[in-house]
């Protein structure tokens, strides 16, 4: 970790009383300068994964009928044809019809966005959502 540096911000009084309650609600161990820092970050993160180009790290999860006709079927050639993409699966049985499962995808940001949406978009996937993070090469 580099070394801190100070800095000051004008912010109106009730904006502040805001991000107090937000520094709040993150818990004990979050102060505003905790807050600041996760903040920053996170914005960084938005700023890679809007590069096409930048490599990033994915989570797809999605909630289908295991029953539905050729889904999984469907889904394992997906995955299979983008094998060097994907890190990992993870496959739940939620009950007797419904299967979550997790895909972990790494690589350009235009790449693992196709890949998802090509998931998202077979026919009997109930609900699915991507959510990017970085490789924490640039943070």
């Amino acid at each position: 970790m580099s070394e801190l540096v100070r800095f000051s911000v004008a912010i109106p009084d009730d904006l502040l009383m805001q991000f107090d309650n937000l520094v709040a609600r993150r818990g004990l161990a979050k102060n505003r300068s905790e807050v600041i820092r996760d903040l920053i970050r996170d914005a960084l993160v938005d700023e890679e994964w809007d590069d096409p180009v930048q490599e990033i790290v994915g989570t797809l999860s999605i909630v289908f009928n295991h029953h539905a006709s050729d889904l999984q079927n469907k889904l394992d050639q997906i995955q299979h044809a983008h094998h060097k993409k994907i890190i990992s699966t993870m496959h739940i049985h939620l009950d007797a019809h419904n299967c979550l499962e997790v895909i972990v995808l790494r690589g350009r940001s235009d790449e693992v966005r196709a890949i998802a949406e090509s998931i998202l978009g077979v026919k009997g996937v109930k609900h699915g959502h991507l959510t990017a993070t970085t490789t924490g090469r640039y943070l």
